[in-house]
């Protein structure tokens, strides 16, 4: 069964779709703490990486690996959002859920951190 919520294919669909992406931005603003303290230090993060004295791949590598760290975090908050939608009963399949989305999340900071040191220390 097709989803009633789909936008319609077509040269519109483009900009129903870039809209929606738009308003998942403001809302992970206006509802995530995580989203806008990672945000703040990609802020920062980015520009330095660009600034560094480092190759393209190196720069490239800093910034992939600060983007990723957002990514998850957006991934991480629709997760959470839908199993909120479902039940606010406690249950292990949602802790199970909300639980490894924040280790992706983790992980992916890890990364980062792995990241920037190999190029900037190594």
């Amino acid at each position: 069964m097709e989803s009633p919520n789909k936008f319609e294919p077509g040269p519109l669909h483009v900009f129903h779709a870039l809209k929606a992406a738009l308003n998942g931005f403001r809302e992970a603003w206006k509802y995530e703490d995580a989203f806008r303290q990672e945000l703040f230090v990609a802020a920062i993060a980015i520009p330095f990486a660009l600034w560094c004295d480092v190759g393209t791949v190196g720069k490239i590598l800093m910034v992939a690996s600060t983007l990723l760290v957002l990514i998850l975090e957006l991934v991480n908050s629709a997760i959470e959002a839908a199993v909120d939608h479902t039940s606010l009963d406690q249950h292990p399949f949602a802790k199970r859920a909300k639980d490894i989305a924040g280790a992706a999340v983790l992980l992916s900071m890890v990364n980062m951190l792995f990241v920037w040191g190999m190029v900037l220390f190594a």
